[in-house]
């Protein structure tokens, strides 16, 4: 069969042959139809994911949409190593398969599922969202961000707020939700931008908010911290969910009197700590609020022949391989 083979650590899949797999008792057989780029596939490629299982060659890709031998359609998490999604066939436990309702085509299930269970467990599995809260999401104009602040505001968000680093794009995650945008710019060519950033978030957390889903981490995630500490009134606590790193910035300085100082709530959201079946459970709720919530992905596909040519494309717009 064809596939995106990796045949080294921190190597591009190249569009090549591998062998078919066989199933097994309690496995199933995907005839594959859609699988999105995603960083978790491309740091699970690499083999520098804490998920990864380092075993070359392998076929590229963590999640997909497809058909079983028997026919039904399917989203699929996780395939049996060194089967990846990113195939003509893949091999996944049967556990692993979430039907996919009639609504949400192909493109749209594979392109959505990852960023989606991002911002649900999140919100519901790890931050016990409730309705009527205020909802500040760190980073959204990436893919996730954006869904973040749509899916918010689907399960009962008062207010969300969305900061970013793009004015424009901004202006875009409002139109898509967002009841207040705070665009920031850090770093050594903006020596007053995170005093800015800081000011502007004290004023929101003057005013209540409830729960931080951060897709960025870094300079950003300090200043919130920072505020916090800051400006929340006695004893108030305020859920800060870390999801994702796209500053780059793997570690902050923290100082201790911020912790001190607030009821703030440090907790992380992802793979291990949510329990697999719970991000499953995650997926198929954003592919049931897909239609009632109108939720917006900006997707472009391509063939997977094309694989290797845009391995390193941005993330938006999410780019979903196609397999005929």
């Amino acid at each position: 069969m064809k596939a995106a083979v990796v045949k080294g650590p921190d190597q591009k899949p190249e569009y090549t042959d591998f062998a078919e797999p066989i199933a097994k008792e309690g496995e199933e057989l995907i005839l594959v139809r859609a699988s999105a780029l995603s960083q978790f596939t491309k740091s699970r490629a690499s083999g520098s994911h804490y998920s990864a299982e380092g075993q070359f060659p392998a076929v590229a890709g963590s999640d997909g949409v497809g058909r079983t031998a028997g026919g039904k359609r399917v989203y699929f998490v996780l395939p049996e190593a060194p089967f990846g999604a990113l195939a003509e066939k893949s091999l996944v436990n049967a556990e692993h398969c979430i039907p996919l309702p009639d609504d949400v085509d192909d493109i749209t299930a594979a392109a959505i599922a990852n960023p989606g269970m991002s911002a649900w467990a999140a919100m519901r599995e790890r931050a016990h969202f409730k309705t009527g809260e205020t909802v500040l999401v760190n980073g959204a104009t990436g893919t996730a961000g954006r869904l973040a602040v749509q899916l918010a505001k689907y399960l009962g968000a008062a207010k969300v707020i969305a900061t970013g680093r793009n004015e424009n794009e901004l202006d875009q995650v409002k139109a898509l939700g967002a009841d207040v945008t705070i665009p920031f710019t850090l770093g050594t060519l903006h020596p007053l931008g995170a005093k800015r950033y800081e000011d502007a978030l004290k004023r929101e957390f003057a005013n209540g908010v409830d729960l931080v889903v951060d897709y960025l981490w870094g300079a950003s995630a300090r200043a919130i911290i920072a505020a916090i500490a800051k400006s929340v009134e006695d004893a108030r606590p305020v859920r800060f969910v870390h999801v994702g790193g796209a500053s780059g910035e793997d570690s902050i300085d923290l100082p201790g009197a911020g912790l001190r100082s607030s009821a703030i709530v440090l907790m992380g959201s992802g793979a291990k700590s949510v329990p697999l079946p719970a991000l499953l459970g995650a997926i198929k709720s954003v592919f049931e609020a897909t239609t009632p919530a109108r939720l917006q992905i900006a997707t472009k596909t391509a063939p997977l022949s094309e694989v290797k040519d845009y391995w390193s494309a941005p993330g938006k717009p999410r780019v979903v391989f196609t397999i005929d």
